[in-house]
């Protein structure tokens, strides 16, 4: 619970008081990390900024990237789907709305693969159904019960590998994640620019080479 003047902070865009949470995970539909405890106002820049700058913080394996929504700058280890764009996978679904360029077709796999997060939130909110509500405890030890809750799933996934709940997607934070136009917040030096410029690039150069595959396939077709 949240009193006082910090309790502003902690209001979210909804209008209501919570923490943000950030989590990675693997395509197990395990989590690799999860920092909590942020206010719920908070930008998921400025909280993405705290989990890598952590002495145990989230690390990203050499090669590797993590996805992630569009609330996030794309940037080097982070691909972000192209905002502006079709993405949601229900906005390709259905005759004659196929991808109709290479960006359309890139955020399509994006969404496709990054779906594994919303299964994961479901799993975790049906299996937990603590946090379908504010706990009724301090806030330091709601924070705390996040990760031994995101701790406790990764076990009984790995234990038992049953996950015998209703799914329950957020749909409405999905959704809000496309119709709201997020500011970056970030303070950029020209590194971080050059990176910035880098990631948007490497972005491009598979949006492309998607493309081209599906018009290979669409020419042998004919």
């Amino acid at each position: 619970m949240i009193v006082g003047n910090d309790s502003s902070n902690y209001r979210n865009r909804h209008g209501f008081t919570s923490q943000n949470v950030l989590a990675a995970c693997n395509f197990d539909l395990e989590f690799i990390y999860v920092l909590s405890g942020w206010e719920g106002s908070a930008h998921d820049s400025r909280i993405l900024a705290d989990a890598l700058s952590r002495r145990n913080g989230l690390k990203v394996p050499q090669g590797k990237y993590f996805l992630v929504d569009c609330g996030f700058p794309n940037r080097r280890q982070f691909l972000a789907p192209f905002r502006g764009v079709r993405y949601h996978l229900s906005d390709f679904t259905g005759q004659g709305r196929h991808p109709e360029n290479a960006n359309e077709l890139f955020n399509l796999r994006h969404a496709s693969l990054r779906n594994v997060v919303e299964r994961l939130f479901g799993i975790f909110k049906s299996r937990f159904t603590i946090f379908k509500t504010a706990p009724p405890f301090p806030f330091k030890i709601q924070a705390e019960l996040v990760l031994a809750c995101a701790g406790l799933h990764n076990y009984l996934r790995k234990e038992c590998r049953s996950d015998e709940f209703p799914i329950e997607l957020d749909t409405e934070d999905a959704l809000s994640s496309d119709s709201e136009e997020y500011d970056d917040f970030e303070i950029l030096s020209e590194t971080q620019e050059q990176q910035r410029e880098n990631a948007n690039q490497w972005r491009n150069f598979i949006a492309t080479e998607m493309w081209s595959d599906v018009d290979v396939v669409n020419n042998n077709m004919h």
